[in-house]
């Protein structure tokens, strides 16, 4: 049970710290500077957890890396259904805490619906939004089961080139669909957003639970056969 509460709260801090920033100081494009404090607010909160949680749960805090280490043998069944439970319950909670923030404090979310992904930067296109979260999942992933590998030997640093590599993948795909890569960090908001009357994010969530899981299964069975 460790394990899953370490997951729950690990989820949660991504949301309210990634999400929240989105909220906070918006995501246009011709403000850039939105895109790299909301990039870094991510990578940075995968830092802190994994220093915090990692040695606890593994820190995966998202399905997707979940369901990757599960097909590179590394975790069992039972452990990865625990693991996804407590990661969307994280994100719920952590959506729902940024929710009360902004409506206690009287605080504009610059994204309208509580950092939620979207299709808006591929002009309404499910089909470029899959490739997007597919793509960027995958580099995410692959990236992931390299550096904890137990022949990659990068120690203590691993954490750290995690966090980049979010960050990374979030400098290109904010403006492109907001970038998920995480299903629990797209279905929470989404859920918030549609019992606060803004069901848009939840009517394309299945873009940000399909693309994630496909580009980490790919990114495991290229890492599998890479490894071999």
């Amino acid at each position: 049970m460790k394990k899953y509460l370490a997951e729950c709260i690990g989820t949660c801090t991504l949301v309210v710290l990634g999400c929240g920033t989105a909220m906070l100081v918006g995501c246009d494009a011709a403000a850039g500077g939105g895109y790299i404090l909301t990039a870094l607010a991510f990578g940075l909160s995968i830092v802190a957890m994994a220093y915090c949680v990692g040695n606890i749960s593994g820190c995966h805090i998202n399905p997707a890396v979940s369901l990757g280490v599960l097909l590179a043998g590394r975790m069992d069944k039972k452990d990865f259904w625990g693991y996804i439970i407590a990661q969307c319950v994280g994100a719920l909670v952590g959506a729902a805490v940024l929710a009360l923030i902004f409506k206690l404090g009287g605080v504009q979310d610059m994204t309208g619906g509580f950092g939620s992904n979207g299709l808006g930067g591929v002009n309404g296109s499910a089909v470029a939004g899959l490739l997007v979260e597919i793509v960027l999942t995958f580099i995410f992933v692959l990236c992931i089961l390299g550096v904890t590998s137990g022949k990659a030997g990068h120690g203590s640093f691993g954490g750290l080139v995690i966090g980049l590599t979010l960050t990374g993948v979030h400098i290109l795909g904010i403006g492109l669909t907001g970038t998920s890569v995480n299903p629990a960090r797209s279905i929470g908001p989404a859920i918030v957003a549609a019992i606060s009357g803004n069901a848009a994010p939840f009517a394309c969530v299945w873009v940000f639970i399909v693309g994630p899981l496909v580009g980490a299964a790919l990114a495991a069975c290229c890492y599998n056969y890479l490894e071999k």
